[in-house]
C-alpha cells in the first residue's frame, strides 16, 4: 500500500515507519508520537495484514481508539473482536494481546498510555499466519 493512501486511513498524522519496533510486527506500521505531557498519545498505523506480536504491558494499561480502517484485537484465551473507527479498547496491565490490521484493509488506533515508572512492555510470540488468515468479519 504506498503512503499517501496510508496518510488517508484517519485525520492524524502518519509519522514515519515503525522500525524501532519492526522486529515485534508482521508488516509494516508508522507511528507518529501525538503527545507526551501526563499521557503518551501515539497514532499507530499499520498497513493491511499488519499486526503485532503479542504482547504484556507491565505496571500500566493501555487504551486503543480506533480512527480508521479495519482491525483485530484479541486477549489470550479470548475469542478476537473484529474493531472499526469509533471503537475503544482498554487493556489492563499484565493481559497478554496483540491487535492489528485486517488482511485486506488499513487500520489505525490511537494508543494511550500513562508513563509508570518501572512500567515495560513484554513482547512475545507472532500471530501465526495460520490463525490470522482464519479471520473474519461476522
Amino acid at each position: 500500500m504506498k503512503k499517501q493512501e496510508l496518510e488517508k486511513v484517519s485525520d492524524f498524522a502518519l509519522g514515519p515507519e515503525n522500525l524501532g519496533l519492526a522486529p515485534y510486527f508482521i508488516g509494516k506500521s508508522y507511528l507518529s508520537l501525538l503527545n507526551d505531557q501526563e499521557v503518551d498519545i501515539y497514532n499507530v498505523t499499520f498497513e493491511p495484514g499488519c499486526r503485532n506480536n503479542w504482547h504484556i504491558h507491565h505496571g500500566c494499561g493501555q487504551i486503543l481508539i480506533c480512527v480508521g480502517g479495519h482491525g483485530w484485537y484479541q486477549e489470550a484465551g479470548q475469542e478476537v473482536r473484529s474493531l472499526k473507527s469509533g471503537d475503544v479498547v482498554y487493556i489492563a496491565a499484565e493481559v497478554k494481546h496483540w491487535h492489528g490490521a485486517a488482511k485486506n484493509d488499513a487500520f489505525a488506533h490511537l494508543s494511550l498510555t500513562v508513563p509508570t515508572e518501572g512500567a515495560s512492555h513484554e513482547w512475545l510470540e507472532p500471530v501465526t499466519d495460520e490463525a490470522y488468515n482464519k479471520l473474519k468479519v461476522q
